[in-house]
């Protein structure tokens, strides 16, 4: 008998028994080692997705584990590999796949939201979605190669470059992780964010940061910039306030990069992207190269993963941490223990 932590109502999970079937052809049995907690967890958590989630779910899609068991027609990966997954399927035919955006497939199966996800003991996923990981790499530290792909997404949609100006407006974990990219490129970053322990920690990561309730952004950045204005802006908060920042510190020609979920429609200074010829770009989800990017960033220490990780928790108590991360403060990542040896470690 394996595990599973089953979403059935608006914040009510329940760790469950229940047992696996045999990997069938091109498929692969993971043991999943640990399971990050993001910002879609939580909208499903708050009973916000009912209209798509089907009910009990296991969620979960930011992962790291070894393979298990390998089905029919498997080659290339072994018992004992280390790996994370892709969590997208897609179905190949639809316009968008076609134009070569599978990722971005017009009838997305998004493993962990639309299909059972990561928060088990046993999980079985087609052997596409594996990307291995580097063999050194603690599977702690794994479970962000998923988000981290988000940021290398983000910075490739917004086409940063070396010594560009660049500001990410909100510091959570994406935030950060856009920002640690951005300067990987060599960019000159700044991250604005409300919350002093987010600011603290972009600040031991070598990052600048600036509180928005203290300080007037946009004219830091004139000042920073020298009356130009920033090349490139990412709005990662998912406030309206965090849209006017973003629009309002970008230089003539600059371009702002929508990463936050804004569940409502915001409104948008569109004559300042007329007078300053702004342009806007949209940045979901990832590719496979982006996966192994980020595997590569994550494994050498340029992105120090380890860092945002605020907590890790049994999965007895995948509730709590939901809840902690609600109350925002001094979290910033959460992950849960899948491991079955670490159940009752954690007791």
């Amino acid at each position: 008998m394996t595990l599973a932590v089953q979403y059935t109502a608006a914040r009510t999970l329940t760790t469950v028994s229940g047992s696996t079937s045999s990997p069938g052809p091109g498929e692969v049995e993971v043991a999943p080692a640990f399971v990050g907690i993001c910002g879609t967890d939580l909208h499903i958590f708050h009973g916000d997705m009912d209209g798509r989630v089907d009910r009990p779910a296991v969620l979960g899609h930011e992962m790291s584990g070894r393979i298990v068991r390998v089905g029919p027609d498997v080659s290339g990966w072994q018992p004992g590999d280390t790996v994370t997954v892709v969590p997208l399927r897609w179905d190949d035919t639809c316009p968008a796949c076609r134009a070569g955006h599978r990722h971005i497939c017009q009838n997305l199966d998004f493993i962990g939201i639309d299909s059972p996800g990561a928060m088990q003991q046993r999980w079985i996923v087609p052997a596409s979605t594996l990307v291995r990981l580097p063999a050194a790499l603690p599977l702690d530290r794994a479970a962000l190669v998923e988000p981290t792909a988000v940021a290398v997404h983000d910075v490739g949609r917004a086409d940063v470059q070396e010594g560009e100006k660049v500001v990410v407006v909100g510091g959570g974990p994406v935030g950060v992780l856009i920002a640690l990219v951005a300067a990987s490129k060599a960019a000159d970053v700044r991250v604005v964010e409300l919350g002093a322990h987010r600011r603290k920690l972009a600040e031991e990561l070598g990052l600048t940061a600036w509180d928005p309730a203290a300080v007037d952004v946009p004219a830091l950045v004139q000042e920073w910039t020298h009356g130009a204005g920033a090349d490139v802006a990412f709005e990662v908060s998912g406030a309206a306030a965090g849209v006017d920042t973003a629009v309002d510190v970008l230089r003539v020609r600059g371009r702002l990069c929508l990463v936050a979920i804004h569940a409502r429609p915001r409104e948008v200074n569109l004559h300042r992207f007329f007078w300053r010829e702004l342009t806007l770009v949209g940045a979901r989800l990832y590719s496979r190269s982006d996966f192994e990017t980020a595997a590569g960033l994550v494994s050498e220490g340029t992105v120090p993963a380890h860092r945002l990780i605020s907590k890790v928790v049994p999965m007895a108590e995948a509730a709590s941490a939901f809840t902690a991360l609600e109350g925002g403060g001094d979290v910033m990542k959460i992950l849960v223990d899948c491991g079955e040896d670490n159940q009752e470690a954690h007791a």
